[in-house]
Order: C-alpha cells, then sequence, then structure tokens
C-alpha cells in the first residue's frame, strides 16, 4: 500500500530544483518522478523550464539525458517561446554523447510539431548519428538505431538513400539485425542502387539459415514489383539449384508477384515447369497449384503435373492443398477440359466420397453442383480475374508525419511497437507492485519496511527488504538436487510459528511468492498429511535463501504453520529479512494476523 504524499518533502524537493550542485538537481528530479509517479510523475512548468535549460550546460551527458527526458513533457506557448527553447537546445544536438543527441532530436521534433521544415532539418542533423549506431559493434545497439531509421523512413523515404551501403550485412550481423537492414534496403532502392542492393540480398538467398534465405528472397519479391525484369532474373536462377526451401519461397513470390505486375506472367509461367518436383512444403504447393491454376494455359505440360497431384491426394495431409487443387483443377478443365475432365471427375469423385475433412468435401461438393450449372456459369464464379496492379497502389504505405511518431523516438516502443510496448510495461509495473493485502503484515514484522525500488534505484525488477539490508533479484532457477543439498549444508537457520487457517491451491501459494521474486520449487496439495512447501530465492550479492513451510503431523499440527528458513551464506540480518518476508506472505495465505 503507498504511503500518503508527504506535501512538504515534495515542496523541498521542488525548491531544491535550484541548488547550485547539478547533481543535487537530477536527484531531485528522479526523487520527485518517483514520489510522484502514481499522480503522472512531476509538473514541468514555464518556470522549471527554463530553469532547468539554463542550467543544461553544467549537468554531465547523464544528467542532460535526464533533464530532456523531462523537458519532453513541457508544452511551449506561442511561436517565440519555441524558437527560444529550440536555440537553447541547438548545440545538444552536436553532443558527443548518443544520448543526448538523440534525447535533444525528441525534444526537438516534439517541439516543432507545427514546423515540418524544423523537424525535417534535424532529423538531417542527426542522421549521422543514427548511423553510427547502425554500424556499432553491439548488435543491439545496432537494432536499435536500425529501428529508428525504419521509424525515419515512414515520413523521410529517400533520407538515408544516398547511404545504402552501411546498411550491407557484415558476416557477424546476427539474423535478426540482418532482417531489419533487409527492409531498410527495399525501402532505399532508387535506380541509380537496384543493382548494389539486389546483389546484396541475392547473397544471403543461399544462407545456411532456411528462415534467412526465405526472407531474403521474399524482399526481392517487393523490389520486383518496381524492378521486375531484374528480380524475376534472379529469381529465376534461383529455381536452379533446386533446394527445397529456395524453391518455395521462389514459388510464393512469383504468386504475389504475377498477381501484382501482370506483365511478369509469361517470364513466371516459363520458370515454373519442374519446379513441382522440389516443392515440399505446404506453403510452396499451394503457391505452386495457385499459379498452375490461374496461368496453366500458359503450360503446356499443367494438366500433367495437376494430375500426378491428383493422383497423390489420398497421402496429402493438409486440407489447404487439397482446396487449391480442387480449384486449380476446376479452373483448368474449364480453359483445357478434354486434357482435364478425367482428371478433375477422379477428383471430385475422391473428394466426395472419401475425404473426412468436411471443409474440402463441402468445397467438391460445391464445384460439382456448379459445373451442373454449365461451364459459363462456372466461369464466372469461378475465373475471375488473374492479376490486380491497383493492389500494389492501395498496400504501399502513404509518407507519415513526423508528429506520429515523435513522442516513440528515443524509446523502446520502435522495437517493440506500441500495443506490446504497452502490454509489457502494465505488466512491469504489476510485477513490482506489492498486493495491498500484504503490505500491513510485512510493516508488522519488525522495524524493516518491505518495498519495492524503483529501477533508478535498485535496478529493474528488484526486490529490496529493508533499507540497504537485502535485494532479491528475478530469474533465478535451482534444481531440486542443488536446493536438498544446500538445505543439508546450510549453517544459519531461524524459524516460526504462524497460525494457520487451511493450506491453499498450489498456484496460489506460487503466485504470492513470486511477486517478491520467490520461486517455489514443490507444494503438496490441499489436504495432505503433512503439508510441505518449499521456496527458494537469491540475494542480489549472491547469497541462496531457502524456505521450508510445515503444516501437519505430530506435535506441529497443534501449533500452527512452522516456518523455517536457511541462508548458504553467513549474514543474520539478511536472514531475519527473510523469514519477515516469508512470514508475510504465509499470514496472507493463511488469513492468520501478524
Amino acid at each position: 500500500r503507498d504511503a500518503d504524499v508527504d506535501g512538504a518533502v515534495v515542496n523541498e524537493l521542488y525548491s531544491m530544483l535550484r541548488d547550485p550542485d547539478p547533481i543535487v538537481i537530477v536527484n531531485c528530479l528522479r526523487a520527485l518522478e518517483e514520489i510522484l509517479k502514481h499522480e503522472g510523475g512531476m509538473v514541468i512548468n514555464k518556470p522549471i523550464a527554463h530553469h532547468l535549460l539554463n542550467r543544461m550546460k553544467e549537468l554531465d551527458a547523464w544528467g542532460q539525458s535526464e533533464v530532456l527526458s523531462f523537458l519532453v513533457r513541457y508544452k511551449a506557448r506561442g511561436e517565440e517561446e519555441v524558437f527560444d527553447i529550440l536555440n537553447i537546445l541547438d548545440s545538444f544536438l552536436k553532443s558527443s554523447h548518443p544520448s543526448v543527441v538523440m534525447a535533444t532530436t525528441k525534444l526537438f521534433l516534439l517541439l516543432a510539431e507545427d514546423f515540418p521544415t524544423v523537424q525535417r532539418d534535424v532529423l538531417e542533423r542527426v542522421r549521422g548519428p543514427l548511423l553510427t549506431a547502425c554500424t556499432a559493434e553491439c548488435p543491439e545497439l545496432c537494432f536499435l538505431g536500425l529501428c529508428h531509421v525504419r521509424q525515419v523512413l515512414r515520413s523521410l523515404p529517400g533520407h538515408f538513400s544516398a547511404h545504402y551501403k552501411k546498411f550491407f550485412f557484415t558476416y557477424s550481423d546476427p539474423n535478426y539485425v540482418k532482417y531489419q537492414k533487409m527492409e531498410i534496403l527495399c525501402d532505399l532502392v532508387n535506380d541509380e542502387n537496384v543493382q548494389h542492393i539486389l546483389e546484396e540480398l541475392q547473397t544471403s538467398c543461399t544462407d545456411v539459415s532456411v528462415e534467412l534465405a526465405q526472407v531474403a528472397i521474399l524482399n526481392i519479391g517487393r523490389i520486383a514489383r518496381t524492378y521486375s525484369e531484374k528480380c524475376v532474373d534472379i529469381l529465376t536462377g534461383l529455381l536452379a539449384l533446386k533446394q527445397e526451401h529456395i524453391t518455395s519461397a521462389v514459388v510464393q513470390t512469383f504468386r504475389d508477384l504475377v498477381w501484382l505486375c501482370p506483365q511478369c506472367i509469361p517470364a513466371v509461367c516459363q520458370a515454373l515447369p519442374g519446379c513441382e518436383e522440389s516443392v515440399q512444403s505446404n506453403e510452396g504447393k499451394q503457391a505452386l497449384i495457385w499459379l498452375l491454376g490461374m496461368h496453366g494455359e500458359q503450360m503446356a505440360n499443367t494438366p500433367y503435373i495437376l494430375e500426378e497431384m491428383v493422383e497423390a491426394v489420398r497421402t496429402e495431409n493438409c486440407a489447404g492443398v487439397k482446396l487449391e487443387l480442387l480449384t486449380a483443377m476446376v479452373r483448368l478443365f474449364l480453359s483445357r477440359p478434354a486434357e482435364c475432365q478425367d482428371t478433375l471427375g477422379r477428383l471430385l469423385c475422391y473428394t466426395i466420397e472419401e475425404e473426412l475433412d468436411m471443409a474440402v468435401r463441402d468445397r467438391g461438393l460445391f464445384y460439382y453442383r456448379l459445373l451442373l450449372q454449365g461451364a459459363e456459369e462456372a466461369k464466372r464464379v469461378v475465373c475471375g480475374p488473374e492479376s490486380d496492379p491497383a493492389l500494389g497502389v492501395i498496400s504501399s504505405q502513404a509518407s507519415e508525419a513526423v508528429h506520429v511518431w515523435a513522442q516513440d523516438f528515443n524509446t523502446l516502443i520502435p522495437v517493440y511497437g506500441r500495443a506490446r510496448w504497452a502490454r509489457l510495461t502494465a505488466e512491469n509495473a504489476e510485477s513490482l507492485t506489492i498486493p495491498e493485502a500484504l503490505a500491513p503484515a510485512v510493516q508488522e514484522t519488525g522495524e524493516r519496511e518491505t518495498h519495492v525500488r524503483s529501477p533508478s534505484g535498485g535496478g529493474p525488477g528488484v526486490v529490496a527488504l529493508g533499507p540497504g539490508v537485502m535485494c532479491l533479484v528475478p530469474g533465478v532457477h535451482l534444481s531440486p538436487r542443488s536446493f536438498e543439498e544446500t538445505w543439508s549444508q546450510a549453517a544459519r537457520v531461524q524459524g516460526v510459528t504462524v497460525p494457520w487457517a487451511g493450506a491453499p491451491e498450489p498456484h496460489t501459494v506460487q503466485e504470492a511468492f513470486y511477486r517478491f521474486h520467490l520461486q517455489t520449487i514443490a507444494v503438496s496439495c490441499p489436504g495432505a498429511q503433512p503439508w510441505k512447501a518449499y521456496v527458494y530465492g537469491r540475494e542480489r550479492a549472491g547469497s541462496l535463501l531457502l524456505a521450508e513451510l510445515w503444516l501437519g503431523g505430530d506435535e506441529k499440527e497443534e501449533e500452527g504453520l512452522r516456518v523455517t528458513v536457511k541462508q548458504d551464506t553467513e549474514g543474520e540480518a539478511m536472514l531475519e529479512a527473510f523469514l519477515s518476508v516469508v512470514k508475510s506472505v504465509v499470514l496472507t495465505l493463511g488469513g492468520g494476523e501478524a
């Protein structure tokens, strides 16, 4: 339960923002933010904003980044004030510290929301630092920089075109970095660099990573919507390798390409024969069958390829492949009836009489009844348009205004996306909150108060028990054997007996302890005699803390629940703090009173 905010403390902290020591200023900002977080954080008004701006040069790089992150909350009043602030901030765009440059850029973009020319100018100036981040040796920093580049390209599509080689792959790039670089290269393609970019993507089409190779092929397909001839030649050459995953990806790319670019249909039809021998994946089969059904009249051996597939339909497990095969056979029958009549008849007979999948059987019945209405009616229903070039225009993304994403700049939102980041932050906030029912019990265990320390104080997700006594860390894993060995060897032991109203469900016990970064290794079922539970956690300094909960058997049943805690290192105060929090959780679970 949160303590009431002391107004005198808050006022004192606000007054200390004018302290001559710049470190005090930054610490006051952090303290106010933590104290007022449930009220939306500290308020930045005009006097505070201008005071912080005037003190910026006195701060170190970390302090400047911190102050800039607070200043984004301030809304300037009037054009004159906006440009006064921008003039003060201008020098920080030249900082040698990337964190300061990025934080300044974000503030620039937000303040200049009504001045698109200013926004474009600042993005021009920050291009160098962004490119530096994209070529960093640290792959995580590189990935974050690439995500920000993609964000900028949403508003300024050609912003990095002259520097496209900065996004070429290096030997040490992990796949997740290469995926981002591929997306950026596709966005930067123009008449001058298309050949170089295609050559770069082509090198990844034969990568040992199947997924990376397929993504590279699909990205060549994206470029083919504009530079179809060059790309179709590359894709056709890849078919000669006769590798299943490559052929499957190329066929899927061809399917999408002919729908958007009808001028590619003759070249694709010429390349398809022989692909059926290499394609084994369900997605690849469906794409190939669609192409054969839609454009089969342009390929002499299409009826024979589909006939082989019909012969093997009994061994086909994918309903999607069967549905696509039905449609393709009907389409081809309507354009080449003499060659397909017998094959279509056998397929419909099998589908209606033997097929167990109801969706496939119903599709077969539908086509059978449709054909009874005559060829013209069947053509009207089944044989739609072969391509739709307009879809490419609809699917292409329009440029966004900078203010749409400016608030997300210099955060992890470009990495996760807004929706996912909101879920992650909500889950993290919930995991760092002590249940209201536990707060009184924790406070009554002694003078030491259990609280959750903010990320700036104790590290992300660290539970602190008492001021400077102990901090439990998350994500600890201990095997049952290691638990047993540590328990038998531990020299430090403490115990207490607490009232107990009844054993809860195992998942309830696990959830209660998990909130304090304590892991439950074993819990008895309700009603078991004796009822036991074993819990452990690790202190930030490395100490392992273990607990045993025991109810029932001999004299222990009359005393209540016996809580025993052990520690693998010396430290009486730490063990007492651990016993206090375990006791608090137990009291809440058992409904007893401290």
